[in-house]
């Protein structure tokens, strides 16, 4: 049996009878004297909820608000029937600091909903999840993305508590190594997108409303938000424990068009522990990135867009430079992986702690390393900066196109260049590509025209990448299996630019240099573009032209 959306008639009754309903809410709490609450707009605690048993919020039309220890918050229909007032007497004496509002029946009814998530699930509501080997079984049930795909189309939405549909798509995402789900609600339905490999396919499509509001309350719950606030943004988080492995969920809802938006980042620990070689960075580029993480102090910047995995190589930096003769501490927004043995710490603008003062309160503390979660603004940019001529290792990241271009973003923040050139150490630039599948990645013999383009660009390279394993080229393109899900690649890899800091950049920068002059220097340095390393791991057979096209730009051999 299918629901049928409500047609914009119908819509537009049910908002003016809601309207009605408040409106009179509105009168009696004036006429009575008590405060009015429309409970619908009204951030509202699942522990509140609860102190109510669900009998009695019904019999007395009633719902709590706001708990804490000492303190309540209830929202009545009307306080003068005699189980609503036989129920206030006794939560008075219960809670020292007692308040009583008055709000509509609808908006108390939509409430009492959050009683089916009480008891029976109660393990799910904790903000971390422990599934044992049920749920390390259906992983293995739903390896390959399109046994997923038609594991939901099987699915009766209808019939599946929310607790399995929940299950079943967190397995999913785990079994297929998504990095974020995406769940997304349409004009008469919803569906369930997983990224791969930075890229999003459809997982399940044509959800029932009812079924998808439910995994959005559970998800609401399991993340700390507020269940009945559907009109503003709300970021939260949860862990799910699987075979003895902590995997924290990042979550983000937003309200859309159709209703709410949640997209699901998927943090596994595993991504934290990749060798430096695992990350796509050559052995030249592994020389000077040593070198730099040896150094005492300075600035190193990693920049790209988001989900370029700036973060990934700075979080590998720090588990070289792991020690416990050192003091290494982090301000992140938000702290996304967790490292033994370094102090990391989350900014709260609420509370005043931003990525300024929290730099500015770390350095106090004597660090002999600092990892900034972004350069933001000029105060941050500053402070980072100072802290690396004083004694202290800094690591950020910075949005920026290619590595030269953060030169002229310091500088467009309001720093001086002249600290700009003495700080700064190494500015890294970064994307991801798509490697091509081991397992069926097809070889392909290169054309006498391609073969006298990769010699010309060979010899073109700096002198320190060695050709010799770029000599004969093993040029292969995607098929497709099993294996990779029949999309011909599987896993990412980053290709890289190296800027390096030092006397010369000083002088450059000195003399106000624009970037035409930056990239000079940049070129006199060796620099290997992104677009040259994307086209070194083609040669090698790592992945395709159109996956470093995509990222780069047309290949210029």
């Amino acid at each position: 049996m299918s629901i049928a959306a409500p047609t914009p008639l119908n819509e537009e009754l049910l908002r003016l009878r809601r309207e009605g309903e408040e409106r009179a809410a509105k009168r009696m709490a004036e006429e009575l004297g008590y405060p009015y609450v429309e409970v619908s707009k009204v951030p509202t605690s699942f522990d509140a909820v609860l102190v109510i048993p669900k009998a009695r919020a019904e019999e007395a039309q009633a719902v709590g608000l706001e708990k804490t220890d000492k303190a309540l918050v209830v929202a009545v229909v009307d306080p003068r029937l005699p189980a609503t007032e036989a129920l206030l007497s006794e939560l008075k004496k219960q809670f020292p600091t007692f308040k009583v509002m008055i709000g509509s029946q609808s908006g108390i009814k939509e409430l009492w909903h959050m009683y089916s998530f009480a008891a029976k699930e109660a393990h799910d509501i904790t903000g971390k999840v422990d599934l044992g080997g049920r749920f390390a079984e259906l992983m293995g049930k739903l390896k390959g993305f399109q046994v997923v795909h038609d594991a939901f189309g099987k699915l009766d939405f209808h019939q599946t508590s929310t607790t399995d549909l929940l299950e079943m798509l967190l397995a999913g995402a785990l079994a297929n190594e998504a990095s974020d789900i995406h769940c997304e609600a349409e004009e008469k339905d919803a569906k369930f997108r997983y990224r791969i490999d930075g890229r999003l396919h459809d997982a399940a499509t044509a959800i029932p409303v009812k079924s998808y509001e439910s995994l959005l309350s559970r998800l609401k719950l399991l993340s700390g938000l507020k269940i009945n606030v559907r009109d503003e943004a709300q970021d939260g988080r949860f862990t799910v424990r699987v075979e003895g492995k902590d995997i924290e969920i990042r979550v983000s809802i937003a309200p859309s068009e159709f209703g709410e938006a949640v997209v699901m980042r998927v943090l596994d620990p595993k991504e934290t522990t990749l060798e430096f070689a695992a990350l796509g960075l050559r052995p030249d580029d592994l020389v000077i990135v040593n070198a730099e993480l040896a150094k005492p102090n300075g600035l190193i910047l990693n920049t790209g867009p988001t989900g370029s995995g700036k973060t990934t190589t700075l979080y590998a930096f720090l588990r070289k430079l792991n020690d416990p003769e050192m003091k290494i501490i982090t301000v992140e927004d938000p702290i996304e992986y967790r490292i033994e043995g370094i102090e990391q710490t989350q900014v709260d603008p609420e509370a005043g702690y931003t990525f300024a003062s929290g730099l500015r309160a770390i350095v106090r503390q004597d660090p002999d390393i600092v990892l900034v979660g972004e350069i933001r603004d000029t105060e941050t940019a500053d402070i980072a900066l100072q802290a690396s001529l004083t004694g202290h290792l800094v690591l950020s990241t910075l949005h920026t196109n290619d590595a030269v271009g953060a030169v002229p973003r310091l500088a467009n923040l309001g720093v001086k260049p002249a600290t700009i050139g003495a700080a700064l150490s190494l500015v890294i630039a970064q994307r991801l590509v798509r490697k091509l599948c081991g397992k069926c990645k097809k070889p392909v013999e290169p054309t006498p025209e391609l073969k006298k383009r990769i010699e010309a660009f060979l010899k073109k390279l700096p002198t320190r990448v060695e050709r010799v394993q770029y000599a004969i080229p093993t040029l292969f393109e995607p098929v497709g299996c099993e294996v990779c899900n029949h999309f011909g690649y599987k896993g990412r890899v980053g290709i890289f630019e190296f800027f390096r800091g030092g006397r010369d950049l000083e002088e450059v920068i000195i003399g106000e240099a624009s970037e035409a002059v930056l990239a000079k220097l940049a070129e006199q340095q060796g620099m290997v573009t992104m677009q040259q390393d994307g086209i070194l791991k083609i040669i090698q057979g790592v992945t395709s032209p159109k996956e470093v096209e995509e990222v780069t730009g047309p290949l210029v051999w």
